[in-house]
């Protein structure tokens, strides 16, 4: 999905769980967010081990997330009262002045932090299977795209469904231009303006404008 810093095992592990691919039932409850299920659950996808998509453990907390964004992206337009209190449900922290326009998607919520006053524009998608923070004060302009997960370069472990994933940060004040994307493991500095389509493939220093697939540093500001 994402071939960016792939895995150097050539071993093919052994599955903790399922391999095959298996869609969540439609009728399957949303899940009570245990603090200590939760916690291993989050330790094991963040720590960039390699782990099975279609662990059944992993079901009901995407469930979860599907449930809380059809009603998030349901919101009518001019509500944002509604649509806050939902993404206080949705996210693992938003605070004041944030705000998140439909229609909106991630893959569980409970990873995505936003600092206060921070912006998210029409249309972005961010595959939150690592953490993802935004400080304060960060414009994500529509229908940008922020990848944590990554899969390895090896076929058989590739199709078997195995993934791994890598935090994203966007530090207080960065701006994205439209249609950006961001892969996993990147950090992008305090203040740094990224231009409409560019693709970030590393980190980016504070303080720069960058554009550009791959993107660059084309001066500071």
């Amino acid at each position: 999905m994402n071939p960016t810093n792939p895995t150097t095992s050539s071993a093919h592990p052994e599955p903790a769980a399922a391999t095959s691919p298996e869609a969540p039932p439609s009728a399957a409850p949303a899940a009570t967010l245990e603090p200590a299920e939760l916690t291993r659950i989050k330790a094991r996808l963040a720590g960039g081990e390699l782990y099975s998509a279609t662990d059944p453990a992993l079901r009901p907390y995407r469930q979860r997330c599907m449930d809380l964004l059809d009603k998030v992206n349901s919101t009518a337009l001019s509500d944002f009262k509604t649509r806050e209190r939902l993404l206080g449900d949705l996210l693992g922290r938003i605070e004041p002045g944030g705000w998140v326009m439909p229609r909106f998607l991630c893959e569980f919520g409970f990873f995505i932090e936003f600092g206060p006053r921070t912006k998210v524009n029409f249309d972005v998608m961010m595959l939150d299977c690592a953490p993802i923070t935004l400080g304060a004060d960060v414009f994500v302009a529509p229908r940008c795209q922020l990848f944590t997960a990554n899969h390895p370069f090896d076929p058989d472990l590739r199709t078997s469904m195995w993934e791994y994933a890598k935090p994203i940060t966007l530090e207080d004040r960065v701006w994205l231009g439209g249609g950006v994307t961001v892969l996993p493991g990147v950090t992008i500095g305090t203040e740094t303006v990224v231009g409409a389509g560019s693709v970030v493939t590393k980190d980016l220093p504070p303080k720069v404008l960058a554009a550009g697939n791959p993107a660059r540093v084309i001066r500071e500001l």
